[in-house]
């Protein structure tokens, strides 16, 4: 009996959200056809060069900007920032600390050192059987 192994496919928006790219600044051939995991893998492997500047330069997608920021993407739309942004944008809000992403950077903080605490509890529970 012989094994047939379909090709994956995705859609675009897919492919983008993996490659961590904003899908509206990808190329036409990208944004209208669909990928497979074998090209996906290929893209990630060997990037091309519109994938390696889009990466280096933006526009970056929501969860890209709130990383580099080191925000919420909750956080982002609390400070008005609802558009892909570019590197170059990027840097000039982290150079020019407006009142909002300083309040959101802090908030994120607490998070982090909230669930940090939980996982500690969560770990000497475990430990101690309880």
């Amino acid at each position: 009996m012989t094994q047939h192994q379909s090709t994956q496919t995705m859609k675009p928006a897919t492919a983008a959200k993996k490659l961590g790219v904003y899908l509206d600044a990808t190329p036409a051939d990208f944004r209208e056809g669909v990928v497979s995991r074998a090209e996906l893998d290929a893209l990630q492997t060997d990037p091309p060069q519109w994938l390696r500047d889009l990466r280096r330069d933006g526009p970056h997608p929501r969860p890209v900007v709130a990383a580099k920021l080191g925000v919420s993407i909750a956080g982002l739309a609390r400070g008005g920032v609802t558009e892909a942004l570019t590197t170059e944008q990027i840097e000039t809000l982290k150079q020019e600390r407006p009142e909002w992403l300083e309040r959101e950077r802090a908030t994120q903080a607490e998070v982090r050192k909230e669930a940090a605490r939980i996982k500690k509890r969560n770990e000497e529970r475990a430990r101690s059987g309880g």
